[in-house]
């Protein structure tokens, strides 16, 4: 994609081509291909040349040309015009019957602006450019066009949170919140914290308080002496134990993890 064609900053004279200082080109011939020489329209003995600044498309740092007029020495200079300036300084004491006129703005306050001057004999017409004036045997045209100037880049606007979002938000709305009033709490037993601990009263087990009294089965033996009740004994481990009677204690746990009633 080409780039974009960048309006002209300066419409100046020139004594000759040479005379032309750096960053300016002069217009040398005409859009016939004949010499673009004003010759004496521009008051010197040798002539005198159009030359612009600017163009190309190099964006301009400065203001840019947004019209250029040519009128009568007798005619007041306009409002917000410059007159071309000459290179080098004109001698004083020359008179030229047609004077230029520039008008310069600032990129950022112009909406149209001057890309091109061309030259040509009197009785040509030239599409899409304007003729501004006649000095000599040439006519002056330039062509005017709308300045395209970069549209700055959108800033993004903070995002809100509506009344009903902020109901859903899992976060308090302050940044301090106050604690909540005391309660009684209800302790829960987890899956390895032991239902019987005794640091606290929900940990009592099922057999507390339970007087300890012998089978009658046994008692008989009792005078006999230890060694006969001992011959009846059967020594089992922890393992028989757990396998012989195979109880749960449900009703134990159930009973330990149960709050005595009052206590909230």
């Amino acid at each position: 994609m080409a780039a974009a064609e960048a309006p002209l900053t300066g419409v100046a004279w020139a004594a000759a081509p040479e005379a032309v200082p750096a960053g300016w080109t002069a217009i040398t011939v005409t859009v016939e291909g004949a010499a673009a020489n004003l010759g004496k329209g521009f008051g010197h003995k040798g002539g005198g040349y159009l030359c612009v600044s600017g163009g190309g498309t190099q964006a301009p740092a400065g203001p840019v040309v947004t019209d250029v007029q040519v009128l009568s020495d007798r005619s007041p200079q306009p409002a917000g015009y410059i007159r071309a300036p000459e290179f080098p300084e004109p001698r004083p004491g020359l008179s030229r019957k047609k004077r230029l006129y520039v008008k310069l703005l600032p990129l950022d306050a112009a909406e149209t602006a001057v890309f091109d001057v061309k030259l040509s004999s009197k009785s040509k017409a030239l599409p899409h450019y304007m003729k501004i004036g006649e000095m000599g045997s040439f006519a002056i045209w330039c062509k005017k066009a709308p300045v395209s100037k970069s549209s700055p880049q959108p800033v993004p606007k903070p995002r809100t949170i509506s009344a009903g979002l902020k109901q859903l938000s899992l976060q308090p709305p302050d940044a301090h919140p106050k604690s909540p009033p005391a309660r009684c709490s209800i302790k829960h037993a987890s899956q390895h914290e032991s239902l019987y601990d005794t640091s606290n009263i929900y940990g009592l087990s099922a057999m507390d308080g339970v007087p300890f009294t012998l089978h009658p089965k046994f008692e008989s033996k009792l005078s006999s002496g230890s060694n006969a009740i001992l011959a009846d004994l059967n020594v089992k481990s922890l393992a028989d134990i757990e396998k012989e009677y195979n109880y749960a204690f449900v009703v134990e746990r159930t009973a330990a993890a149960r709050l005595p009633p009052g206590v909230c």
